[in-house]
């Protein structure tokens, strides 16, 4: 396991029990819904028809999206390399009478068979946490042709203009745009971002098709419990996550 993977698995084992005490009533509320203000996925059309359809979740928590997707006829697989979060995913799991496995491994080295699956999705997961150069090229061998790749994560504005000495969000440039990758920031997690040239470069080294590139804005009135991450105000004017849809080419 890398230095970034050990880090982010010691912080979420940290870190689980408080982030599902305080989040996991929010995304019961709407289990299929986008980021951190819960924006429908009825609403997005992502993931398209699930329905017969084998599912991973890459980066899953408490797998609550997986939960939901089951119901409406997929066949999800749940992976996340925090083992105190799939603790949560197994309670929540067999509270919901629902049962599908769950993973516990890292995203960079999924010890699953090439072409296994449909699609491959996260929220905030996965691809937020691990190298792109290894985990795009995961997800690329998962899929089957056809497949499909969703994800979302925070956009490289909301890095740019975080002043790190203040702890705050701002409305200006703090850090250089081209050079962008490994971002880390006080004892949290290690995050990934790439300029977005470099992410279709990668994707397309891949056979990673861009479809969409959905630029998230909360509604007008919306709450978070991720009040931490960006101010509403912040967000209704400048993107502050986003949403890649991709499909993996013949």
């Amino acid at each position: 396991m890398s230095r970034h993977e050990r880090r982010n698995r010691e912080f979420w084992d940290a870190d689980a029990d408080a982030y599902q005490a305080l989040h996991a009533p929010d995304f019961a509320r709407a289990p299929r819904a986008w980021g951190v203000w819960r924006i429908p996925e009825a609403d997005l059309g992502t993931l398209g028809d699930v329905c017969g359809r084998d599912v991973l979740e890459y980066g899953c928590g408490a797998a609550h999206w997986s939960i939901a997707l089951a119901r409406a006829g997929a066949r999800p697989v749940g992976l996340d390399q925090s083992r105190v979060q799939l603790g949560h995913a197994r309670r929540v799991q067999e509270a919901a009478g629902v049962a599908f496995p769950l993973v516990c491994a890292s995203g960079e080295a999924v010890p699953l068979r090439d072409a296994s699956f449909d699609v491959v999705f996260c929220d905030h997961g996965a691809m937020s946490f691990c190298d792109p150069d290894r985990s795009v090229p995961e997800v690329a061998r998962l899929l089957r042709p056809g497949g499909r790749l969703v994800f979302s994560h925070l956009t490289p504005l909301l890095y740019l203009t975080w002043d790190r000495s203040g702890e705050r969000q701002t409305r200006r440039l703090h850090e250089p745009y081209f050079g962008m990758r490994e971002l880390a920031f006080g004892d949290g997690t290690v995050d990934f971002q790439l300029p977005y040239g470099e992410w279709i470069r990668l994707f397309r080294r891949h056979r990673l098709v861009v479809e969409d590139l959905i630029e998230l804005r909360p509604p007008k009135g919306a709450t978070t419990t991720f009040d931490e991450t960006v101010p509403r105000e912040w967000a209704r004017r400048w993107p502050a996550e986003q949403i890649w849809k991709l499909t993996k080419s013949p």
